[in-house]
């Protein structure tokens, strides 16, 4: 059945073509609930991957909504030129639940400006202006997101903002090195002082990096390389910015940040997508030496915004009281099974990685040579769409289905979403 409507039409008309769409006839959601969601025509499916991760404790969550409508109807807007308690409960909160000496944040509106807020707070700690980040990498879409991240496809224009340096990223399944974990010996990680030390001035203001990297195709590092690699950049007297736009709020399980998992404390966190379950919302949460060197004023229209901190409130609580965190955990290693046996069964994926309800398939066309099969991704986009299920897809060849459906999601879920991952790989 076509799904071509006026809502598409209108789209292809008069939004910029950059603003693409999945499927070759692109789907126009109208309505959601839970783990579901609902086209124009009626059609429904399961959705793994929740709004780009971020339809965290799913779709029309009543307790989330609620708190939405009641602080809607109490005052929508005030600016940050007067307190509000939805900003100011939140903060707290979330100097509660963070890790290490985490305690003063900053609100935005996404998760590019978070780690502009970051970036800007890391320059004015330390009075330096180089800052390092992965190659694979994404931090968003503004002029020195785009020259931060790790991906030619997402930059727009040629590097437009100077100052940023790119580490090789800890992608094991295709080291830069040619090495083999553990014998490696963490080169990837040790390179970090060859890079301070031939590419900058060894003045480095910090290091901003995903635990996991999301865009990347989930790429996850060995478990020392954050040890090692925030080591080396402290002692060029650098900052540590864990990026947690996508790996945030228990998305890797049993821990609220994926940063825990790794044995770092961080100077600055980032977060945006599933925070608030939707709603617009940037976040960044830094230690009060740094966030007090932001002195100078600054200042987001919609930072801080009434309604959304609500909004980012109750999904905060939703999590909590229905022990997501660990659902993730739990279901996500469900999961994991489910897809180490497709890996088995298909030569096509070459690697299964990941953590939590944040797992990716690596599609490659020879195991030995592991050529990049971007092609194989759409088809399977295709069939899995075909029989009720949406999933995602990253990497830098276009190579990677990623999954990251909200966390309520339960192992019936999952199996269904295996199901259809292989019926539709036996179409290939």
């Amino acid at each position: 059945m076509s799904n071509s409507s006026d809502t598409i039409n209108n789209h292809k008309d008069y939004l910029f073509p950059a603003v693409t769409m999945y499927y070759q006839e692109p789907l126009a959601l109208e309505r959601g609930e839970g783990m579901h969601v609902w086209d124009e025509t009626g059609n429904k499916y399961l959705d793994c991957f929740g709004g780009v991760l971020t339809t965290s404790v799913g779709h029309a969550n009543p307790i989330v909504v609620e708190a939405i409508v009641d602080q809607v109807k109490k005052i929508a807007h005030t600016s940050t030129l007067y307190a509000n308690k939805p900003q100011s409960d939140l903060a707290q909160k979330l100097a509660e639940i963070t890790p290490g000496k985490l305690e003063k944040s900053f609100f935005t509106n996404s998760g590019t400006e978070a780690d502009e807020t970051a970036t800007m707070a890391a320059k004015l700690y330390t009075g330096r202006h180089e800052i390092i980040t992965l190659r694979h990498s994404y931090s968003g879409r503004s002029a020195a997101a785009q020259s931060a991240g790790g991906h030619a496809s997402w930059k727009l224009l040629p590097t437009q903002v100077p100052g940023y340096y790119h580490a090789p990223a800890p992608y094991c399944y295709r080291c830069p090195f040619k090495l083999t974990y553990p014998e490696c010996d963490l080169a990837c990680a040790k390179d970090m002082k060859e890079l301070i030390e031939t590419s900058t001035s060894r003045n480095i203001a910090g290091f901003m990096a995903e635990p996991i990297l999301g865009v990347g195709g989930y790429i996850t590092p060995p478990k020392e390389y954050f040890q090692e690699a925030v080591a080396i950049v402290r002692q060029y007297g650098g900052v540590f910015i864990a990026d947690e736009v996508q790996t945030g709020w228990g998305r890797t399980g049993d821990k609220w940040f994926g940063i825990e998992h790794w044995n770092v404390e961080p100077d600055i966190i980032t977060s945006a997508k599933g925070m608030a379950n939707g709603s617009p919302i940037g976040w960044t949460i830094a230690t009060p030496e740094v966030a007090n060197k932001v002195g100078t004023l600054t200042f987001s229209t919609f930072g801080g915004n009434p309604v959304t901190m609500r909004a980012a409130s109750a999904t905060i609580e939703v999590i909590e009281t229905e022990n997501l965190v660990h659902n993730a955990k739990v279901v996500g290693d469900h999961l994991r099974v489910g897809l180490m046996g497709l890996q088995e069964k298909y030569d096509v994926i070459g690697d299964v990685r990941g953590m939590g309800l944040m797992q990716a398939l690596e599609f490659v066309k020879d195991r030995k040579t592991k050529e990049p099969h971007p092609q194989a991704v759409l088809h399977v986009f295709e069939e899995t769409k075909k029989r009720g299920v949406l999933i995602g897809k990253g990497g830098l060849y276009g190579n990677c289905i990623r999954i990251g459906p909200p966390l309520i999601a339960s192992k019936d879920d999952m199996d269904e979403l295996v199901t259809a991952l292989d019926e539709s790989l036996a179409t290939l």
